[in-house]
């Protein structure tokens, strides 16, 4: 029996599952350089993973894609990658679309207090889970600004979740 929590969706109100793939991750594999921090003493490259979805149910207006490490030793969890107000017309993300320098739709500020995606930085110890998850939502825009907060973001995220899928591979300082 597993002592980690479970994944942090499964207690959310349930929702139709996307399918999300990518050619960068896979559940339960090791992150690669790539998608692992370049500071706090890692040696990463900090690039987002390619991800693709499909299966969004009618009345999907837009899409926003996280990257949550539920194992992270802060009571709360971290947030990697806050990605919200993406057309629905967009069903892939190139790796590196993370960087924050004004593509496909709105950076939220994550925990390192960056408006892109923040790699893999986990302190020794056991594996942890980083689940980049998408989420196909009613409302076109959520009215919010790269400045808010995850935990509101990710309230107006589920609020607004028609399906969700997600991707969950680990990393091991």
């Amino acid at each position: 029996m597993s002592t980690r929590p479970p994944i942090p969706y499964d207690f959310l109100p349930q929702v139709p599952a996307l399918t999300v793939e990518s050619d960068d991750v896979r559940d339960g594999e090791r992150l690669a350089a790539a998608q692992v921090f370049n500071d706090w003493g890692f040696n990463g490259q900090n690039v987002s993973p390619q991800l693709r979805w499909s299966g969004a149910p009618e009345g999907t207006l837009s899409y926003a894609v996280t990257c949550f490490d539920p194992d992270a030793p802060t009571g709360s969890g971290f947030w990697h990658w806050l990605l919200f107000d993406i057309p629905a017309d967009v069903t892939e993300l190139d790796a590196g679309a993370g960087a924050g320098d004004g593509g496909v739709g709105v950076h939220g500020r994550n925990d390192y207090g960056i408006t892109a995606y923040g790699g893999a930085a986990p302190p020794p110890g056991h594996p942890h889970r980083y689940i980049f998850a998408v989420h196909a939502l009613d409302v076109e825009k959520l009215g919010l600004g790269a400045d808010a907060s995850a935990a509101v973001l990710g309230f107006n995220i589920t609020a607004h979740t028609l399906a969700r899928g997600y991707v969950v591979p680990e990393y091991e300082s």
